[in-house]
């Protein structure tokens, strides 16, 4: 295992992560908190990135999850091209396989806090889930954790917080249009991916409706049986319920 840094610093980042809502998240929390942050959709797009105009990171925070060149293979190709102490960030847990390889695993949805905490060297036991106030829909059911929403405002300017919940709710809208095709054509292996997906980007935005709706799909089996496929499309037209809950509480919360 490598040496993290030590408290004081504020290392370089490079951010690995295929999600944009979760990748743009995490963004906001490193670059508003003084870290300096290289950006990667892939791990390809990182590798490339290595040593290229300034990239030279202390640290890599990488998604355990991605397609392509992911998981051990990428922190073994990592491990080639810097010294950097890896670590893993997920919505679910994380491979033994992968977290030995690893110097550190986070799991979404984490705060600033947490996560400056694991980037100093510090322990960090895990995700943070807010128990706080919480924003909720005709039935009571938890929408849009207040707590994450003051965090951010505690960052920055409103506008830029409309920025990042446009963004999370235009990749609602395109996740949720490549659902309805994956359900059409009885592929539940996407599903239980587009789910994973919403699960960690929507939990680092404190959509907590629209997460607990992604972990739902995540978990059903990858098996194409009508029972599935029913569960699945009802599930996605909760889906469909939830972006309006979030968009209206939203417009409550952020008016222009």
């Amino acid at each position: 295992m490598h040496e993290l840094m030590g408290p004081r610093e504020l290392p370089t980042v490079l951010l690995i992560d295929d999600d944009l809502v979760s990748r743009e998240v995490t963004a906001t929390l490193l670059t508003l908190s003084g870290y300096t942050l290289f950006t990667a959709e892939s791990g390809e797009s990182a590798l490339g990135k290595i040593g290229v105009k300034g990239c030279h990171p202390a640290v890599v925070l990488m998604d355990a999850q991605m397609p392509g060149v992911s998981g051990s293979e990428l922190i073994a190709e990592l491990r080639a091209r810097t010294k950097a102490p890896v670590i893993l960030i997920s919505g679910s847990d994380a491979p033994d396989e992968q977290k030995r390889a690893a110097d550190g695993f986070l799991l979404k949805p984490f705060d600033a806090a947490a996560l400056g905490k694991l980037l100093e060297g510090q322990e960090a036991a895990g995700g943070v889930v807010s128990d706080g106030t919480k924003r909720v829909d005709e039935n009571g059911d938890p929408v849009l954790s207040a707590e994450t929403l003051e965090q951010l405002r505690s960052l920055m300017p409103e506008e830029s917080i409309r920025q990042v919940y446009a963004a999370v709710i235009a990749d609602l809208e395109k996740r949720m249009a490549e659902m309805e095709l994956a359900i059409a054509r009885g592929n539940l292996g996407t599903v239980r991916r587009i789910g994973h997906a919403i699960k960690g980007g929507c939990g680092m935005a404190g959509a907590l409706q629209a997460a607990r709706l992604g972990a739902k799909l995540e978990a059903i089996p990858d098996d194409p049986s009508d029972n599935h496929l029913d569960n699945s499309a009802r599930l996605l037209n909760d889906l469909r319920s939830a972006t309006r809950n979030l968009e209206r509480i939203l417009s409550s919360e952020l008016p222009f």
